[in-house]
């Protein structure tokens, strides 16, 4: 019953009008929308300036606090010592710094 029910809109075209309505116009791609690009912290507004390389091989802002007290660029997590972590995996986050107090 359920299949004759699917055929008969099939066939009568109300399935298909929905579909194509949904699709986009001819010739234009379909791309998916760009994933924001995460900025990397401006010196200038961090109290200390060193970095290391994480498992993955990436070089990595080592946790520090804000001169202004404000979120830098970049930043991933608010430590429980008020520092911020820019690390790129959630593990061990801020592990020298307390821990996580907030995810951004």
């Amino acid at each position: 019953m359920l299949r004759a029910l699917l055929l008969s809109l099939l066939l009568a075209g109300g399935v298909c009008d929905a579909l194509a309505q949904l699709a986009p116009p001819p010739g234009t791609p379909a791309t998916a929308p760009a994933a924001p690009k995460k900025t990397e912290p401006n010196e200038a507004d961090l109290q200390t300036h060193g970095h290391y390389v994480n498992k993955a091989g990436q070089d990595v802002h080592s946790p520090a606090k804000s001169v202004d007290g404000k979120v830098p660029d970049g930043a991933t997590a608010k430590c429980r010592d008020e520092s911020y972590s820019f690390s790129k995996s959630r593990r061990g986050t801020c592990s020298r710094h307390g821990g996580v107090a907030s995810w951004l």
